[in-house]
């Protein structure tokens, strides 16, 4: 099941507010808002997705924002307990300067596995980490709010926390192609082409619970949907149950549970974000899929508005 451009695809969480999730990844992140579409299997909720400037599979993170007053979650095992993004080396200083200035805790930063890391909350809760690393794997956003010197590069990786890591590993191993590299305590580090994976070994810590502050599932790429159909086609092999193919528009998707309880996904890199915006245009309309568009009117006065501000185009943050 290995692919040439192997890991993650996309992560998706929970969200409260939308405007504050808007404002933290857009304004304080610098994120790309690439595409804001509804939830299609509950289309009274926003579908939002941040990323790079052109939107490429391995940077894209995306919530449904269930609204002021939603039910809490709790980060456990049997969920991605942490998320990672990759910067440039030598950014950190101004990571650093930045969060504080906008008041935001940090942790660190601190060493792991020989790299420089800050840790952080965003304002649901989710843990966000900020990995320095000579490797870039995807373009800056070029047109952003921070300079591409200093901007996000995409996902470093995430940490599963499990209550046994084992099977999951020989999941990730044997079955998605990543590789030992390392290992501290009850961390366990594996690797792919573009993504590392954290084995958080936690077996007193008990299960997650979803909502707000929690991430729901993670996605992996396949390059298209015949490979897609052959990876189907082995897990169901091994005993996984698992969904047929379902068509979330920008791409197709697969969707699992690994021996830890995780919720996989696995999606398709193509279609892509581009086939209803122009890259000028990307997360600047409310896009809807063609089984919703009778119901936009509907849909529309049920979301809550949402802005982009201070995120303009040329003007960088030093």
């Amino acid at each position: 099941m290995n692919q040439h451009r192997s890991g993650i695809h996309h992560i998706t969480a929970i969200a409260g507010d939308p405007q504050k999730n808007v404002d933290f990844y857009t304004g304080i992140l610098g994120l790309r808002l690439v595409k804001r579409t509804v939830n299609f299997d509950a289309p009274d909720t926003y579908h939002l997705y941040y990323g790079n400037g052109t939107g490429d599979p391995g940077t894209i993170l995306t919530f449904f924002p269930w609204g002021r007053g939603a039910w809490q979650g709790r980060t456990g095992t049997g969920q991605v307990s942490v998320i990672s993004f990759a910067i440039p080396q030598n950014a950190m200083g101004f990571w650093v300067d930045r969060l504080k200035q906008l008041n935001i805790s940090i942790q660190g930063p601190f060493n792991r596995f020989e790299e420089e890391v800050l840790s952080f909350r965003d304002l649901d809760g989710i843990q966000l980490e900020l990995v320095e690393t000579s490797v870039d794997h995807f373009a800056p956003w070029e047109d952003g709010p921070i300079n591409p010197e200093n901007t996000i590069r995409g996902f470093y990786g995430i940490t599963l926390a499990v209550e046994a890591y084992e099977r999951t590993a020989g999941l990730l191993t044997e079955t998605f192609g990543f590789r030992h590299i390392g290992e501290s305590g009850n961390r366990f580090r594996y690797q792919s082409d573009t993504s590392t994976v954290d084995l958080l070994c936690l077996p007193n810590e008990g299960n997650g619970r979803m909502g707000v502050g929690a991430v729901h599932h993670i996605a992996w790429r396949t390059p298209d949907e015949a490979q897609q159909l052959r990876q189907r086609e082995k897990l169901v092999e091994l005993g996984y149950n698992v969904t047929p193919v379902i068509d979330r528009n920008y791409f197709h998707s697969i969707y699992f549970r690994e021996p830890g309880g995780v919720l996989f996904e696995i999606a398709t890199d193509p279609p892509g974000f581009l086939i209803d915006e122009t890259l000028e245009t990307l997360g600047t309309h409310l896009k809807l899929p063609e089984w919703y568009e009778p119901r936009r009117s509907e849909i529309e006065s049920i979301l809550p508005e949402i802005t982009v501000s201070g995120v303009k185009a040329g003007v960088k943050v030093e």
